[in-house]
């Protein structure tokens, strides 16, 4: 398994994050039953950020989370500020692949 660390930034409490959020969490909770996502949640800080680990089959590479996380209506509604996708190496972990 390879994972991938997906980083969003968004205005904390925009109305289209707010208005969306049910829709983006059935889409996560797709990925959760595929075995797809690891993790997600905000940052606790009130700065509009997330955090989604997400874990796909070798040889995946950056351009196929990117591909699957295009499906997000986050990103599809282009709710989000930024969205940075790298290559996670959990060296210590407590996951089962």
């Amino acid at each position: 398994m390879k994972y991938f660390a997906v980083h969003y930034t968004y205005a904390n409490e925009d109305e289209n994050i707010v208005a969306l959020r049910p829709t983006h969490r059935e889409f996560l909770g797709k990925l959760l039953d595929e075995g797809k996502l690891v993790g997600s949640g905000p940052y606790t800080d009130g700065l509009g950020s997330a955090l989604i680990i997400i874990r796909l089959d070798e040889p995946a590479t950056v351009d196929d989370a990117a591909e699957l996380m295009d499906s997000d209506p986050f990103h599809t509604e282009n709710a989000l500020a930024g969205r940075s996708i790298r290559e996670w190496n959990p060296v210590m972990n407590v996951f089962q692949d």
